[in-house]
């Protein structure tokens, strides 16, 4: 067995979890497979394998499926996953203005970022995300006055930024000349929506990030255009249909972190499905289509929702297509979006599926409240002493945000 396998085995061993899971002497073909719901059965501290005064942060995912799951970083864990974020293609820096719109709540992913570039010495503007102290408004207002120059969100919080500029009457083509790149994660992005992306903000650059709470980065989008996984830092493995386990092929995602102390994972399932490949890059290639219980079927095909997000959007390039949404049945797909540019879809679409479509254009308001893209500061401190005119103050209640 390889050396830092036995190193990861050994401080598995340290958790309650493992301690029962992992006897002393098994092969690596032997170990089992760790999922999402083990973790969610250790809530909180089942896998904590290190002295508690030992861990620097706690973190949770968002729980939308139940019982959370926990994940406990020492400082020597936070350094792992930051050198791996910052080895992106986007070259952060100490010259770079750097805008961090990710949770800073539960969540790990504005930490890492936030971590990262501490490292290297850029000027941080944290954010946060779906805050009432940073309306779509400011974040315009930041992103230019501050000369922001990187980015990190959700890709499709770069689009509500476009539109956004544009409702406050800044064209976000050419009142953004300090911003050079996008940094995006935290949902899968089509080739034909990273075009959007870029097409919206004059050819801005945009640079992919995946990972996921339990593990910090996993993978990352190298100068040569392609996402690699940090096989140097963490064992990649790939669950195939037949439940054969290999170092390559399409399957299911297992990660091993190989120098993970505070909170160990031996085989963990990540549950996208991937496929994995060499490459003359160092590292290998991944290739994420997306949950493998996102998968739906429509008139006898199979597709991930990421497939059909880049058929819509390469689609409707010529339109300037901005937003979309779907539903389906068993027998078609129906399409409803938001362009710049009058025009149909349905048979473009139609084309690149191979199933029936229809597709119908909507006001920008039936995806976003405009109302929304322009409305100042709503945040407020708690208000005790109010002017005597024209107040009640036997109705009046505290004011907190």
């Amino acid at each position: 067995m390889d050396e830092r396998l036995e190193q990861v085995l050994e401080r598995a061993r340290r958790s309650p979890f493992y301690s029962r899971r992992l006897p002393t002497g098994a092969s690596w073909e032997s170990v089992a497979i760790t999922t999402k719901e083990d973790l969610r059965n250790q809530y909180p501290f089942g896998l904590l394998a290190v002295d508690r005064s030992k861990i620097v942060s706690y973190h949770e995912s968002s729980g939308t499926k139940g019982r959370p799951t926990s994940s406990y970083f020492t400082s020597a864990d936070w350094e792992d996953i930051a050198i791996r974020f910052l080895r992106n293609a986007v070259g952060l820096s100490s010259k770079d203005t750097f805008f961090i719109k990710t949770p800073y709540s539960m969540v790990t992913t504005a930490h890492q970022a936030h971590r990262a570039a501490e490292i290297i010495g850029a000027l941080i503007v944290p954010g946060d995300n779906r805050s009432s102290n940073m309306p779509y408004s400011r974040v315009v207002q930041v992103l230019r006055d501050l000369r922001i120059s990187v980015s990190w969100s959700l890709p499709t919080e770069v689009l509500i930024w476009a539109i956004a500029a544009r409702e406050c009457g800044i064209d976000p083509e050419r009142d953004f000349p300090n911003l050079r790149a996008f940094w995006v994660a935290g949902e899968l992005l089509s080739p034909g929506k990273r075009t959007a992306l870029s097409s919206l903000w004059g050819g801005k650059a945009i640079f992919e990030d995946y990972g996921s709470t339990e593990t910090g980065s996993l993978a990352g989008e190298m100068p040569c255009g392609h996402v690699h996984p940090w096989s140097d830092r963490l064992l990649f493995e790939v669950l195939l249909s037949g439940g054969e386990i290999a170092q390559a092929g399409r399957g299911r995602l297992l990660v091993t972190p190989y120098f993970r102390e505070a909170m160990p994972l031996v085989r963990y399932l990540v549950d996208d499905e991937v496929e994995i490949s060499s490459s003359p890059c160092g590292f290998p290639t991944i290739k994420v289509f997306g949950r493998a219980s996102e998968k739906i079927q429509i008139a006898g095909r199979s597709f991930f929702p990421l497939e059909i997000e880049d058929a819509v959007y390469q689609t409707g390039r010529e339109l300037g297509l901005v937003f979309w949404k779907g539903q389906f049945n068993s027998d078609s797909l129906e399409i409803h979006y938001f362009a710049t540019q009058g025009g149909s879809l349905s048979d473009g679409i139609e084309r690149r599926l191979e199933i029936p479509v229809k597709t119908r254009r909507l006001p920008l308001s039936r995806f976003i409240d405009a109302a929304l893209l322009r409305e100042p500061l709503r945040f407020s401190k708690p208000q005790f002493l109010f002017p005597q005119e024209g107040m009640n103050h036997e109705r009046s209640n505290y004011t907190i945000g």
